[in-house]
C-alpha cells in the first residue's frame, strides 16, 4: 500500500480549502490522512457556517474515497452542542466517527466545543486490519493509547502548533513504537503550527518532510506482524 500525510494550509476561504484538499486527495495513495479541521480551521466565529460547509464537503469527499481509505476533521452541530468529529471514509460510505474528546484548554476550545466520551475511542476493521485514531491534544494521554492498543495503523489528524513541535514529532514516533504499528500523523502547514506530518514504521522510521504538502510512502503491512514476532510484547 501506499500511505500519504497532507499537510496543508487552511485559510479563512472554506470552499478553496476543499479545494486543495481535493487536489491533493487526488495524487494522494491508498490512504490519506489530512489536519484536523482542515476545511474550515477552528472559525469559532464562524461556527453554524463551518457546520454547515462541513455536509456539503463529506458530499464531495466520499466519490474520492472510491479507491482509499480518507481520514479527516470537520466542525459539526448536533442538539444544538459542536463537535470536531473524526470521519474515516472507504468505498464511498463512511467506515468511522469519531468526536474529539481531550479538547485543547489553551487554544479556546473547552468553550466552544462539546466532548465526546471515552467510550467512543475504539479500534475498528478495514479490509481485516485493525485501526486507531486519535485527535490532535489526544497524543498526549495514555488512557487514549491505552484503548488502541493493538492497532496495525493509528491515524492522526492534528492542527499542532509550533511552539511544541518536538513534542509532537516524539510522541508520534513513540506511539508507533509503544503499539508495534504504523502511525500516519498529518498536521497543518500554517505558519504558527509544528507541520511534522509523518509516516512512521512498526520499526521506528521515520517519512517526514516539513517543504511537502503531501507526504506519500509506500509501506510493506507485513512489516507490523515481522514486528510484533521480533519483538514479542504481547500485542496481537
Amino acid at each position: 500500500m501506499t500511505f500519504s500525510a497532507i499537510q496543508m494550509k487552511t485559510g479563512e476561504d472554506f470552499a478553496q480549502n476543499l479545494s486543495v484538499l481535493k487536489r491533493l486527495l487526488a495524487k494522494s495513495g491508498d490512504l490519506a490522512v489530512a489536519p484536523e479541521v482542515c476545511l474550515t480551521g477552528f472559525a469559532y466565529e464562524r461556527f453554524d457556517e463551518a457546520a454547515q460547509f462541513g455536509k456539503k464537503a463529506l458530499d464531495e469527499l466520499l466519490p474520492l474515497s472510491k479507491n482509499r481509505i480518507i481520514c479527516y476533521t470537520q466542525i459539526e452541530k448536533e442538539n444544538g452542542n459542536f463537535y470536531n468529529f473524526a470521519y474515516v471514509l472507504y468505498k464511498e460510505k463512511i467506515i468511522h466517527r469519531q468526536p474529539k474528546v481531550k479538547l485543547f484548554a489553551f487554544g479556546g476550545e473547552t468553550d466552544y466545543f462539546t466532548p465526546g466520551t471515552m467510550e467512543d475511542i475504539k479500534i475498528f476493521e478495514i479490509e481485516g486490519k485493525k485501526f486507531g485514531l486519535l485527535i490532535c491534544f489526544e497524543l498526549r494521554f495514555l488512557e487514549i493509547w491505552e484503548r488502541l492498543k493493538g492497532s496495525e495503523i493509528i491515524l492522526l489528524p492534528a492542527m499542532w502548533g509550533r511552539l511544541r513541535k518536538r513534542h509532537f514529532e516524539q510522541l508520534t514516533e513513540a506511539l508507533a513504537l509503544m503499539n508495534q504499528c504504523f502511525v500516519v500523523a498529518s498536521d497543518s502547514a500554517n505558519e504558527d503550527m509544528a507541520k511534522s506530518s509523518a509516516i512512521i514504521s512498526p520499526f521506528g522510521e521515520v517519512y517526514r518532510d516539513d517543504r511537502k504538502s503531501l507526504l506519500n510512502k509506500a509501506v510493506d503491512l507485513d512489516e507490523v506482524k515481522k514486528m510484533r514476532r521480533y519483538m514479542d510484547i504481547g500485542l496481537r
